[in-house]
C-alpha cells in the first residue's frame, strides 16, 4: 500500500518531492509534561479553545489598523477586486452583484458578497432584491421583450444562479426562494427555450445537493453521543482499538475518511453564522437562524477522538500494554501528519496530553518518546502555532501541485481555523461609522473560508473500512472522572490531592471506600 508524500516542516527530513517525520533529528528528551490541551465544549453555542489565552493569538496579519472611513458622500476608496470597493453601502454592493447584458461580477466578488451579505440581509430577501433589479433593469415586465438584449443577459443570470445554488445550496431550502428563481427565469424563457432547460437542470442539481446534505447531519450527529462510561465498560461490549486495527497507517487513512466525510457537510455560511448575532443597523431579530449544526458536530468529533485516545490508553491493566497503545497512537499521529490530516493529529496529541494520561509516569517510562516530542513540536502553540502554520502552508502547496489524489489532502486543525475567523470578526467592524459595509474585512474572511472550501471538496482516496470507522464513531469512551479513576487504578496517586480525588471517585463511581 503506497504512502502519502509528506510535508515540508521544521524538525523533519525534507527533500524537494518528499517529506517524512523521522527520528533522525530528535528533539532533546525531557520529562514528559502537559504542554497544552485543546478542548471545545459545544453547548448552546460554539466555544473557543479553553486553554488558548488572548495573548497567544493574533488576528490575520493582512488586517492592520482600520483605514479612515469614507465620508457619507463617498461610495468607495480604491477597489480591492475589479470594481469592488473597500467599503460601500449595502445597496451599492447588491447592485454590483446583479449581472447585465455587458457585465458579470467577478467570481471572487460573488463568493465574498454571498458569504458576508447574510450578516445584513437574509438570503431569501437578497435573492428577491436581485431578481427585482434584474426585472427592472432588463425591463422583463414589459409585454414585448428585447430578445437580442435578453440573449446577452440570460446566460449571465443563469450563471449567477448556478454559482449561488452550487456554493450556498442551503439558501434555497424554502419554497419561496425557489419561486423567485422560477419567476425571473420564466420571464426570459420565451426568448430562448434553452433557458428553461438550463433552469430545470439547475433545480435538479440543487435538490440532489440538498438531499445529500440532509442525510449528513442527522446520521452523523447521532454518533456524537456515545455512552460515556464512568467506570470500565463490560468486556462484552468493549473491544480495544488495536484488536480492530493494528496498522497505524490504516487507522490514519480511516481517520482521514471520517474527517473528510464530516467536513463535506459544513457549508461556508456556517463560519459566518457561528459568531455574529445581528446587524446593528437592522431590526433586533438576527439575520439568520442558528444553523451551525454541522460545524458543531465536527467540533464534537474532535472532542470524541481526544477522549477515545485517552480511553484506549487508560483501559489496559498492564503498563506494558498501555505503553504499546501510546506508541501506536504516536505512529498514527505521524501518519496523519504525512497525509495532511492535522485535525486528527491534534486530537491524538491532545488525548495523550490529557492529565489522566500524562500522569502515568511508569507507563511513559516504557515509551520511545522521541517521535512524540517531534509531533508536539510541530503542533506547539508558541508563536500562534507558527510551526503548524508552516506545515499547513507546505500541505497547501503540495495540494496545489498534486500529481495524485493522496497529495491533495489538507485537513486543517479546525478549532484554530475557527479561532482565526473569530478574531478576524472580533477585530474588525462589519460596518463603518457612516453605515457602509466594511467589504475589505469580508474579502479576508472569504479568503480564509474559500481555501477551506477547496480543501473539503477533495475526494478521499482511501477505501473505507466500515468496521474501523464504526468503532471510531461508537466505541464507548470514559468520562473525565472515568479517565481519572482508570488512571489512578493503573498507577497509584502520588500526592495528597490525587489520593483525595481517587478516594472520592472510588466512592462516587464504584461505591467503594
Amino acid at each position: 500500500m503506497g504512502r502519502s508524500p509528506g510535508l515540508g516542516a521544521p524538525g523533519a527530513e525534507y527533500t524537494q518531492n518528499s517529506f517524512r517525520i523521522t527520528t533522525s533529528k530528535p528533539l532533546p528528551i525531557k520529562t514528559y509534561q502537559v504542554k497544552f490541551r485543546i478542548s471545545l465544549a459545544v453547548k448552546s453555542s460554539l466555544c473557543m479553545p479553553r486553554t488558548l489565552s488572548t495573548s497567544d493569538m493574533v488576528t490575520p496579519g493582512s488586517l492592520g489598523p482600520p483605514h479612515p472611513e469614507p465620508t457619507d458622500g463617498e461610495q468607495a476608496r480604491q477597489p480591492l477586486l475589479d470594481g469592488a470597493p473597500s467599503s460601500a453601502s449595502l445597496d451599492a454592493l447588491i447592485e454590483q452583484l446583479v449581472p447585465k447584458a455587458d457585465y458579470y461580477p467577478e467570481k471572487a466578488y460573488i463568493f465574498t458578497f454571498l458569504l458576508s451579505s447574510r450578516l445584513f440581509i437574509e438570503p431569501r430577501e437578497l435573492l428577491a432584491r436581485v431578481c427585482h433589479l434584474c426585472i427592472e433593469q432588463q425591463q422583463l415586465d414589459k409585454p414585448v421583450l428585447d430578445k437580442a438584449q435578453v440573449r446577452k443577459f440570460g446566460p449571465k443570470l443563469l450563471q449567477l444562479l448556478a454559482e449561488w445554488t452550487e456554493t450556498f445550496p442551503r439558501d434555497f431550502q424554502e419554497e419561496s426562494t425557489i419561486s423567485h428563481l422560477k419567476d425571473v427565469v420564466g420571464r426570459i424563457a420565451p426568448c430562448d427555450e434553452a433557458y428553461r432547460r438550463r433552469m430545470h437542470q439547475l433545480l435538479q442539481a440543487l435538490h440532489q445537493k440538498l438531499a445529500a446534505l440532509g442525510q449528513g447531519p442527522e446520521s452523523l450527529l447521532g454518533t456524537d453521543k456515545p455512552i460515556s462510561y464512568r467506570n470500565k465498560p463490560p468486556a462484552s461490549i468493549h473491544r480495544e482499538l488495536l484488536n480492530i486495527c493494528s496498522d497505524p497507517y490504516t487507522l490514519a487513512q480511516q481517520l482521514t475518511h471520517v474527517e473528510l466525510e464530516r467536513l463535506r457537510h459544513i457549508g461556508p455560511e456556517e463560519f459566518v453564522q457561528a459568531f455574529v448575532n445581528k446587524d446593528p443597523l437592522a431590526s433586533t431579530k438576527p439575520c439568520f437562524s442558528d444553523k451551525t449544526n454541522n460545524l458543531e458536530a465536527y467540533v464534537k468529533w474532535f472532542n470524541r477522538l481526544c477522549y477515545l485516545v485517552a480511553t484506549e490508553i487508560c483501559m489496559p491493566a498492564k503498563k506494558k500494554q498501555r505503553a504499546q497503545v501510546i506508541e501506536f497512537f504516536i505512529d498514527v499521529a505521524r501518519e496523519c501528519f504525512n497525509i495532511g490530516n492535522f485535525n486528527s493529529l491534534m486530537a491524538i496529541i491532545s488525548g495523550m496530553n490529557m492529565s489522566p494520561v500524562s500522569r502515568l509516569k511508569k507507563t511513559w517510562a516504557k515509551v520511545k518518546t522521541a517521535k512524540f516530542f517531534i509531533l508536539e513540536h510541530q503542533m506547539d502553540p508558541t508563536g500562534n502555532f507558527c510551526n503548524y502554520r508552516t506545515a499547513l502552508r507546505g500541505a497547501a502547496h503540495r495540494s496545489l501541485t498534486a500529481h495524485s489524489s493522496r497529495e491533495k489532502i489538507v485537513i486543517p486543525f479546525f478549532s484554530l481555523l475557527i479561532k482565526d475567523i473569530y478574531f478576524l470578526n472580533e477585530g474588525c467592524a462589519n460596518r463603518l461609522p457612516n453605515g457602509h459595509v466594511n467589504f475589505e474585512k469580508f474579502l479576508e474572511l472569504a479568503k480564509q473560508v474559500g481555501e477551506f472550501i477547496t480543501w473539503k471538496q477533495v475526494e478521499c482516496p482511501f477505501e473505507q473500512d466500515p468496521s474501523i470507522t464504526h468503532y471510531l464513531h461508537t466505541a464507548p469512551i470514559f468520562s473525565e472522572d472515568g479517565l481519572y479513576l482508570a488512571s489512578y487504578e493503573s498507577e497509584s496517586p502520588e500526592n495528597q490531592t490525587e489520593k483525595e480525588r481517587w478516594k472520592s471517585l472510588r466512592s462516587s463511581i464504584l461505591g467503594k471506600t
